[in-house]
């Protein structure tokens, strides 16, 4: 696939033009050594993907006290683009939340952190500006009047662009949003969430409320952690290991089964059809694909140039139900 073919879709509302795969950076720094990662970028960049996606933690265990790795993706983003001298062939992204440190303020949303934690990244990215910064998860602790201050402060200063969410419920967007509004700003441009086809939660309230406020979605873990790849994966398929992995594999194996029969009829993976069909849906604007190598980068990005029929998305949904939009979901 070439740049000519990648196709690329505005992020919500804005002008923003993203590539419909996006490159998750999750795995640099850990699961991704460092020449790995350079060549995955140099990769991506050659087949079209402008969307590059990290958070400010990842490189390292997630939790709370163990923060050994913390900042090591933006790192190695940071690295390669002065190397590459292609920053402005990219669209950056990062996230604040996780810990960064012991400190009571060394986490969440508050106006204290978020200025320190957006200087914290742009060092390590060795940039002078973020294009697309989110917020990695809800604090309700922390009033949208004060974070939506201290993302005003960070346009102004031409630190940041656009702001996104991650992890947010449908109300929680709703609120954000309106309080935005309410300040002449112009608020959420994306929302990261988990979607994929074994978990379709937020088409209850989430995406409505998305599609309502021109949000754009931006899935993550589109393959649920490997499970939608199919039986013919990689041997070293790593998250495909992890007992959680594990346990959905045993629980949805007739799922499964069937779904495969449906990929072996169109002559695609799995895993390019279950990311093709996020592509499918209407609010989505790019799919997170979160690569180890150049070989799963390639094929994730080969799902951008697959067109379902309407037969085939009828079958799919039969084989993994969605659970519609509330309140008919669960109300008369």
């Amino acid at each position: 696939m070439s740049e000519k073919t990648m196709g690329y879709a505005h992020l919500g509302r804005s002008g923003l033009l993203v590539s419909r795969i996006g490159l998750g950076c999750m795995n640099f720094g850990d699961a991704t050594g460092e020449a790995d990662a350079f060549a995955i970028m140099d990769r991506a960049v050659a087949l079209g993907v402008n969307f590059f996606d990290t958070a400010d933690v990842y490189g390292g265990p997630q939790s709370a006290g163990m923060l050994k790795g913390f900042g090591t993706s933006e790192e190695i983003i940071g690295r390669w683009l002065k190397k590459s001298g292609r920053r402005d062939d990219i669209v950056l992204a990062t996230k604040a939340y996780q810990p960064m440190g012991l400190g009571p303020n060394d986490r969440r949303l508050s106006a204290y952190h978020l200025k320190r934690a957006c200087e914290a990244s742009l060092r390590r990215l060795q940039t002078d500006h973020i294009d697309v910064y989110q917020m990695h998860h809800v604090d309700r602790a922390t009033p949208f009047e004060e974070i939506w201050q201290a993302m005003q402060q960070l346009v102004t200063e031409g630190k940041i662009t656009y702001v996104g969410s991650s992890n947010f419920a449908g109300w929680d967007v709703a609120t954000a949003q309106l309080t935005a509004q309410h300040r002449h700003f112009l608020g959420l441009v994306s929302e990261q969430s988990l979607y994929n086809l074994t978990n379709r939660a937020i088409e209850q309230e989430l995406i409505p409320a998305l599609r309502h406020f021109g949000i754009g979605l931006i899935p993550w873990s589109p393959l649920a952690m490997g499970v939608l790849a199919g039986t013919q994966v990689e041997p070293d398929a790593v998250r495909r290991k992890s007992s959680g992995a594990q346990k959905q594999l045993r629980a949805y194996a007739g799922q499964l089964a069937a779904f495969e029969a449906v990929c072996a009829g169109i002559g695609h993976s799995p895993a390019e059809v279950a990311q093709a069909w996020l592509l499918h849906q209407p609010a989505v604007s790019t799919v997170l694909a979160g690569p180890r190598t150049v070989a799963q980068l390639e094929a994730a990005v080969n799902a951008a140039s697959i067109t379902l029929g309407t037969d085939v998305l009828a079958e799919i949904d039969r084989i993994w139900p969605g659970p519609g939009e509330a309140p008919r979901s669960y109300a008369w």
